[in-house]
Order: C-alpha cells, then structure tokens, then sequence
C-alpha cells in the first residue's frame, strides 16, 4: 500500500509515517515511480506505534518494542526492559506533572493576591 494508504488506514499523518520510518521504526520499498510502498503487516506496526505514543512513550523509547511492534502490543508479556523503560517513562511524566503543579499553584496564589481575592482561578 502506498503513505497515504497506509495514513488513512491508520489514521496517522504521512508526515508522520515518513518520521517513524525516519526513525528505523518502519520500513518500506520504493516502487519505479518513487513512491513509498508498505507492506500490509505495517498498518499493525504503526497502530502499536501510536498506542505506544499515546500511552506517553517517545519513539526513542518505542525502539525497545522493536521486536514485538508486528503482534499485539497491548496483549504481549512485558519485557524486563520495556517495563524499564516505561518505569523511567513515568517517573519522567510525574515530575513534569508535579512542576506544572507547583506553576498552577504559585500563579492562583499570586492572582488572589494581586485582586484581593476577588478573581478567583479557574479550577
């Protein structure tokens, strides 16, 4: 199949497939008109891409699932290094959590002071 093939059948960008593919995470053949040309196994490998990217993964860290992007990500046994990876992933996302936190918190604070309480911030 073809980018905008694959795009559609994904729901994903061509941009974003030329990017996955930049990144060695999928692969594809050139047909003698140029045109990228994936294989029908791709559309599984680029769904799991995308639900790894989603659970808040990045594509360095989806490199590690390399080995079992073609099957069923979300069903397969976890790897000792994937449950690595995914432990750093989220120690990573809490901290930027926890100072986006503490960012709210000192603007509310300042706001109720600048307007003696009577703006109050959005929840």
């Amino acid at each position: 199949m073809r980018i905008g093939e694959l795009a559609r059948a994904t729901g994903t960008s061509a941009r974003a497939l030329r990017h996955y593919e930049q990144a060695g995470l999928i692969s594809s053949q050139r047909a003698p008109n140029g045109y990228r040309v994936y294989d029908e196994r791709a559309a599984v490998r680029v769904r799991n891409i995308r639900h790894l990217l989603a659970a808040g993964l990045t594509l360095d860290d989806v490199r590690v699932f390399l080995p079992c992007l073609d099957g069923d990500v979300a069903a397969a046994p976890p790897s000792e290094q994937g449950l690595r990876v995914a432990a750093e992933r989220l120690a990573v996302l809490n901290d930027r959590i926890a100072a986006q936190t503490e960012a709210r918190d000192r603007l509310a604070a300042a706001l109720r002071q600048a307007t003696g309480g009577r703006i109050r911030p959005v929840a």
